[in-house]
């Protein structure tokens, strides 16, 4: 069977792997990849984004990553994402912050302190698969492609992913920014 190499195809093939997982892989992958993380050279930063994993899509559980940024005393932000202009808010995350479920099942911030794109010095990405030249699959709504190029050039990516590179995804944009870094729960990769 050929391996699939285009976005779409991409998309559906580990959409599926992630069904397969289990509560427990979940857990264990998501606390590997937080135990990994430390390892990365990006701990002299203030302001850290963090995506809110949205559970029912089966998304790397984030709260281990929350956990290493309160220790560590960053400013953690979160987002609130618009699905006619396909825009993101951003917001601190403090204990008084809501967070609440929207129609597609992803944990907002209700309200709070807004934070703008530029002043956010490094951002876990969510996604499907990437490649080894740090290329990414999301969902393909655009929604980080369109707040990662807001953010200053020298922001740093990073994706988290539950599985290792593809070789090549062959579809890709100008317009697609890449990753700086993927953690998966085996390793660091560089781009």
């Amino acid at each position: 069977m050929n391996m699939p190499t285009n976005k779409k195809e991409l998309r559906l093939h580990y959409k599926s792997l992630r069904k397969e997982l289990s509560e427990n892989d979940i857990e264990e992958k998501s606390l590997a990849i937080a135990n990994t993380l430390i390892q990365l050279p990006i701990w002299d930063k203030t302001y850290y984004h963090v995506f809110l994993p949205i559970e029912e899509q089966r998304e790397v559980n984030t709260e281990y990553v929350l956990h290493l940024l309160s220790g560590k005393d960053k400013e953690i932000v979160v987002s609130k994402s618009d699905f006619e202009t396909r825009g993101m808010t951003h917001f601190l995350l403090t204990d008084n912050t809501r967070i609440k479920k929207n129609e597609y099942n992803i944990p907002e911030p209700v309200n709070g302190l807004p934070v703008p794109s530029e002043t956010i010095e490094v951002v876990f990405v969510p996604l499907l698969v990437f490649d080894v030249s740090g290329n990414r699959v999301g969902y393909g709504k655009g929604f980080y492609d369109k707040f990662l190029a807001e953010c200053k050039p020298d922001t740093i990516k990073i994706g988290l992913s539950f599985f290792e590179a593809e070789n090549q995804i062959t579809d890709v944009f100008e317009s697609d920014v890449k990753l700086d870094y993927c953690v998966t729960p085996l390793k660091i990769y560089t781009f």
